[in-house]
Parts: structure tokens; C-alpha cells; sequence
């Protein structure tokens, strides 16, 4: 007779045994019911009402991870690839929930092309929380058994899987086809929320549109780039871009938000565009779209990525050019040119813990401007408003508006303190560019100018959104319009030939990343096949040399 501890040590040692199609229905169904709540959340509203719609987005959400997976997952890797795919999943559900992210190959590409220092400001208790609550089903997936079987059957098994997953995708568009399609109609970004079909195609699309390792020499633009002579004895020119980072316009003083955020800038004679829009909702897009002469009117990723920018266009025709960088790089922009990062920089006054103010990007800039031959244009790419930790972005005589949200957490924080410390990194923005105004007042040896255009915007509560990277077509106003402001000295507009009254008037008509282009080319009095006179922003305000 079994004795009762042998009976204890069989039970304890027994572990369930599955085909490895049954694992992947059962890991679906998973998916569907445990992390898909905001796409539950966005797609129902009336739960009871709409039963209908709930069944049958039930079978299609999860049959069509079923086709995915059930292509994907072979018995010989599926642990650790589910495993992979449980906890990334985990964390792009918090994500999604938390900031109301949707989850786009811009997105993806933004996080494999990131570094820790920014990155690692989004790993918060919260989301440590949500992988941990992912384990569970991870330790189920390693105690189960899976099944070997010889091939012919493992073929015909892994079809009939295949198969009855199409059925049902069938079946449940066929019995609900009025209310799927009104949603899928309605509201196409729904796509973005469904996990994680959405990780798996945006990773694929990102990894395919810039695959890991070196990569290819920029395609040549605008060789043919001339500069206008100009009189003997001119001054040469210096033009300062500042490529602001995740300021949005709403909340840009000088355009009429309720708090001054721009008391600085206010006292200067800038000239400041209201209606600004950018390329896209993220650095990764809106970075090389702005420097590129296809721009978003023409928008082609894998062709702005694989060509030469504004910066080698200037360096065709004898411009030397500088990328100074508190952020993390150019984004291809500045490919074979000058670069010098400084977020590392150990200058005392303006870093610590392991991050820089902006005021950094004028630490040594003398050196590469000192007085030569020809003009100059030199890129402050700013580390700006960058969230979630706003508080970190100014020093603290700039924390005006209080109280404020001292996490980058933004969920522990109400949403007022949330926009009061945004705004207080607006203040340090205004500061940082007045400064940079004033440096360049100083330089004698060169006709000066300014242009400041932040990447994107930012979202702040609005919708139940935070942050950025909202898929484009669907961003809100909130993402994608900018503050741009431009500065001239005296020397710069006289022999720029430009009409600055004429510009202010202009300054109220609708302008883009677009104009970034041919507007800096034009006002460089730079000649190139690639110049676009229609979307020179100064082009009526300049007479002809």
C-alpha cells in the first residue's frame, strides 16, 4: 500500500501538462482580461448596454493574439518568450493606464534609442508594482508542463489552431459586424491600446525602419548649396538655434497664457510666433523632420532619416556648423558634423545628479565661436521641460508657482501641482534663452540672431493624458503646437535685409516645423535646389541683395 508520504511528495511534485497550443489560448486569454483595461476603458462605455459589443471584442482581442502568437511561439522557446512578453506587456499596461500612452512604433523607437539617464525616470514604484503583479502568471508558465508530440502531429494541431482562430474572428465580426465596424471607424487609435498586439507591431515596425547596429552614410542633399556674396568687409554671422524641449505653447507667456511665464523674454525685442505646429508628438519624429526639407507636408520617416539635414546643407555652402547638446543627441541630425554633448558635463554650478541645467550649453561656447572667417551657426539642443520630472529642470530660485510636484511620479501628485512645476520650467526656459540673448548682444565680432522652436509639446492632464508620443494623427493640440521666438540684432537685420515690422505681422499667420527648412536657409542667404521660397517665413520681409 502507498504510503500517506509518498502520497504527499507525488501531489507536490505533480505539474499540470499542456500542448503548447493550449498555452497560447490560455496566455490570450489572459492578455484580454488582465491587460487590456484601458483599451476595455476606451472602447465601452455602457458595459451592460453594449454586452453585444464586449462578446465579440472579446473573441476578437483574443483571437487575433491567438493568430499572432500561435505564428510566433514554438514549443522549443515559448517560455522564455512568453515570459518576455508577459512582463513588457505588464509595463506597457501601466504605462497606457498611468499616462495614457498609446503604444506606436514613434513610441518604441524613442525607448530603444533612449538612454538610462532619461529613461530611468520613468521606472517608479508603480510600475515595479505592475511587473511584480506579472509574475504570478510568469511562475504559472514555468510550473506547467508542455507536451511533446512527434511533428506531423504538432503541424496539424498548430493548424487547426490557426484555423479555429480565424473562425472565430469570423463568427464575432459576422454576429456584431454594425457595432465593430462603427468603432473601428470612430475610433481607429483603439489599435494603439491593444496589448500587446500593439508592443509586437510597433517593435516590429520601429526595428525594420532602423534596424540595431551601424548605420548607413546620410544620402547628400543640397551639394549644390552657394552662399550669396556679400559686401567686403561684412561682419560675419552668428545664428543660434535653441531646439527647446517639450515646452508647449498654451502655456507660453507671450501668447497670452494667464501666467507670465516669459517675464524675461516680455522685456526683449523678440519677435514671438502664437501659431506654431510641430513635426510630431516626440523627439524621435519631430527632431530630424524639422532639419529635413521633406518636413511633415512631405512626411516619408525612412527618407528624412536616411538623408543629410539643414546642418550639412549650411556646411555645403561654407558655413561652419556646431551641435551642443544637453539632451540625449541630435537624432541623426548632426551625422558627421561637429557634436559635443555636455549633459555629462561636470561644470558644479550647473549639474548634479547626474543631470545639467541648460545654462551649461554656454559653458565654453566662446571657444567655438571665436572670431574667423565666415558665418557660423551653432544648435543648443536644451534638456527644456522634459517630464516626468519637471521639478529637476530648474534651479530653485525658479520655483515661483507652488505647491509643486517634487516626483516622477505624477500619479502621487494632483494635476495642479503637476502644471505649476511644468510652468516653473517654463520660467527657467524664458531665463536660459534671455541669457542666450545677451550673450549674443555681447559678441561685437558678429551680426547676431536667434531662433528658438520647441520639438513638441506635452500633455498635462488634459483627457486623462500625460507626457507625449501620441500617435500623430490623433495627438492632441496639447502635443503637437509649439513656442517659437526669434531675436535679431541690429547689424543682422540690416544686412539680412529684413523688414522686422513686416516679420512681426507675420508672426501672426499659422507656421510649422516646415519653415525651419528654407526659412533658416533663406536667412543664411544660402541657394540650393532644395530651398522652398514659399515656405521661407521671411521670405516677404526680406528684400532681394
Amino acid at each position: 500500500m502507498r504510503s500517506r508520504r509518498g502520497s504527499v511528495t507525488a501531489w507536490l511534485g505533480w505539474r499540470p501538462e499542456l500542448s503548447s497550443e493550449a498555452l497560447v489560448v490560455l496566455t490570450c486569454l489572459y492578455f484580454t482580461v488582465f491587460s487590456n483595461g484601458t483599451f476595455w476603458r476606451n472602447a465601452i462605455v455602457a458595459p451592460l448596454a453594449q454586452w453585444k459589443l464586449v462578446a465579440a471584442l472579446f473573441v476578437v482581442i483574443t483571437a487575433l493574439h491567438v493568430l499572432l502568437l500561435g505564428l510566433l511561439v514554438h514549443r522549443a522557446y515559448a517560455k522564455p518568450l512568453l515570459t518576455v512578453l508577459i512582463l513588457a506587456t505588464a509595463a506597457a499596461a501601466y504605462y497606457m493606464s498611468a499616462f495614457g500612452v498609446y503604444i506606436d512604433a514613434d513610441i518604441v523607437g524613442s525607448v530603444l534609442r533612449t538612454d538610462f539617464k532619461e529613461s530611468g525616470e520613468l521606472f517608479i514604484w508603480p510600475l515595479f508594482a505592475s511587473l511584480l503583479l506579472a509574475l504570478a502568471p510568469v511562475a504559472l508558465l514555468w510550473w506547467v508542463k508542455l507536451r511533446r508530440r512527434p511533428w506531423q502531429r504538432a503541424l496539424l494541431a498548430r493548424l487547426g489552431l490557426l484555423l479555429g482562430a480565424l473562425a472565430a474572428l469570423a463568427l464575432a465580426a459576422i454576429l456584431s459586424y454594425q457595432d465593430l465596424a462603427s468603432l473601428l471607424r470612430n475610433h481607429r487609435e483603439i489599435r494603439y491600446l491593444a496589448a500587446p498586439y500593439n508592443l509586437i507591431a510597433a517593435t516590429s515596425k520601429a526595428l525594420s525602419s532602423t534596424p540595431p547596429g551601424s548605420s548607413r552614410p546620410k544620402l547628400p542633399i543640397g551639394e549644390d548649396a552657394k552662399q550669396v556674396a556679400r559686401a567686403p568687409g561684412a561682419k560675419p554671422r552668428l545664428l543660434v538655434i535653441v531646439v527647446g524641449e517639450t515646452a508647449r505653447a498654451m502655456n507660453w507667456g507671450l501668447n497670452g497664457y494667464a501666467r507670465d511665464t516669459t517675464p524675461e523674454l516680455r522685456k526683449l525685442d523678440v519677435i514671438n510666433f502664437r501659431d506654431v505646429t510641430a513635426c510630431g508628438s516626440a523627439t524621435e519624429v519631430s527632431l530630424p523632420c524639422m532639419f529635413s526639407p521633406y518636413g511633415r507636408h512631405d512626411y516619408d520617416q525612412d527618407r528624412i532619416r536616411s538623408h543629410q539635414s539643414l546642418l550639412h546643407v549650411l556646411e555645403h555652402a561654407g558655413i561652419r556648423t556646431v551641435w551642443r547638446d544637453n539632451q540625449t543627441g541630435c537624432k541623426g541630425v548632426c551625422d558627421g558634423l561637429a557634436f559635443q554633448s555636455l549633459e555629462n558635463s561636470r561644470a558644479p554650478q550647473w549639474c548634479a545628479n547626474e543631470r545639467c541645467l541648460d545654462e551649461v550649453l554656454l559653458d565654453g561656447l566662446d571657444e567655438e565661436i571665436a572670431p574667423g572667417p565666415g558665418d557660423r551657426v551653432v544648435v543648443l539642443h536644451q534638456l527644456g521641460n522634459h517630464g516626468p520630472s519637471y521639478y529637476l529642470r530648474y534651479p530653485p530660485q525658479f520655483k515661483r508657482f507652488a505647491p509643486t510636484c517634487e516626483s516622477a511620479d505624477l500619479g502621487r501628485c494632483d494635476r495642479q501641482s503637476i502644471v505649476n512645476t511644468y510652468d516653473n520650467a517654463l520660467l527657467y526656459t524664458d531665463h536660459f534663452l534671455a541669457r542666450v540673448i545677451e550673450y549674443l548682444q555681447r559678441h561685437d565680432a558678429y551680426d547676431t540672431a536667434l531662433v528658438y522652436v520647441s520639438d513638441h509639446g506635452e500633455s498635462l492632464g488634459e483627457k486623462g493624458l500625460y507626457l507625449h508620443g501620441v500617435p500623430y494623427a490623433i495627438a492632441p493640440r496639447e502635443q503637437v503646437k509649439v513656442p517659437m521666438v526669434m531675436w535679431f540684432s541690429p547689424g543682422f537685420a540690416v544686412d539680412a535685409r529684413l523688414d522686422v515690422a513686416c516679420l512681426r505681422r507675420e508672426a501672426d499667420a499659422p507656421a510649422s516645423h516646415d519653415n525651419l527648412f528654407p526659412s533658416v536657409l533663406g536667412l543664411m542667404d544660402v541657394r540650393t535646389e532644395v530651398y522652398d521660397t514659399g515656405r521661407d517665413l521671411f521670405a516677404r520681409c526680406r528684400a532681394e541683395r
